[in-house]
């Protein structure tokens, strides 16, 4: 059970796990998730996690963790990084978070039509070819999508290449993939990212898919605005592409360029 009066959530926690704008070296792995823009609602911070097939997010019809719990009620990925990285059979595996710059203090959210990076350096990637992640639906009470197979979604193959002929691999998290955590009860009350306030209620149920967010039609948001437009179930909420980082040296060239044009001209 949460109490917010507007928001009182823990996005911030998710900065310290922020990564950084460039990749670090070559051969780094990249991963983008945009919002595609076609709902009102918003995307926290992307967790996400490569490993062996044996990390088990959640299954559909068992009760939520505690971990994924808060990530589906806050947004807090700490708990989730921690649970990954003393799961027996995945140690090792890397994780990262793709979050969002922008965004008001303490919410670095990923808004409707933005796209959040986060970088990754691999270890091993032919030994953890699979991906899990994670991100909270708001405003919502305990909305997410994540996936709940750990084989769903092999990223590398045997080699440690990326398991797609065009070098970059495509997840695609339509509307009809939200889950409910059934960890609270979706009436508003309490919810993350909602001017609604109040006191969320314990539900004790277990993770199904399709929530249902007309509730939160005409609600307030603290961006400004209400929510309107609702993700319909084939409409396609979000996208994730991985990729490895071909030449970050260049990259890094060009923006020590673009910083000394912009001392020149000051």
């Amino acid at each position: 059970m949460k109490t917010r009066t507007i928001l009182t959530t823990a996005f911030a926690a998710t900065l310290m796990f922020q990564s950084t704008g460039f990749a670090q070296a070559n051969g780094d792995i990249k991963l983008t998730f945009t919002n595609e823009g076609n709902s009102d609602f918003f995307l926290t911070p992307l967790w996400f996690g490569f490993h062996n097939g044996s990390f088990d997010l959640f299954d559909s019809g068992s009760m939520a963790s505690a971990a994924l719990e808060n990530l589906a009620e806050d947004g807090i990925v700490t708990d989730l990084q921690t649970e990954f990285s003393t799961t027996p059979g995945v140690n090792g595996a890397f994780q990262g978070v793709a979050a969002n710059p922008a965004g008001f203090p303490g919410a670095p959210v990923i808004d409707p039509g933005e796209t959040a990076v986060g970088y990754v350096t691999p270890v091993h990637p032919a030994g953890y070819q699979y991906l899990s992640f994670a991100s909270m639906v708001i405003p919502s009470n305990d909305s997410f999508i994540g996936n709940g197979d750990p084989l769903a979604y092999q990223v590398f193959d045997a080699a440690g290449n990326i398991n797609d002929p065009s070098g970059t691999f495509t997840i695609q998290v339509f509307g009809n993939s939200i889950w409910d955590a059934g960890t609270e009860v979706n009436d508003t009350f309490g919810a993350a990212f909602s001017a609604v306030g109040g006191t969320g209620t314990d539900e004790n149920g277990v993770v199904t898919l399709g929530p249902d967010l007309s509730n939160f039609v005409g609600t307030g948001i603290p961006t400004g605005g209400t929510i309107q437009d609702l993700i319909e179930p084939g409409e396609l909420l979000a996208t994730i592409t991985v990729s490895i980082v071909p030449e970050p040296a260049s990259a890094s060239i060009a923006a020590l360029g673009g910083l000394a044009l912009l001392r020149r001209r000051r």
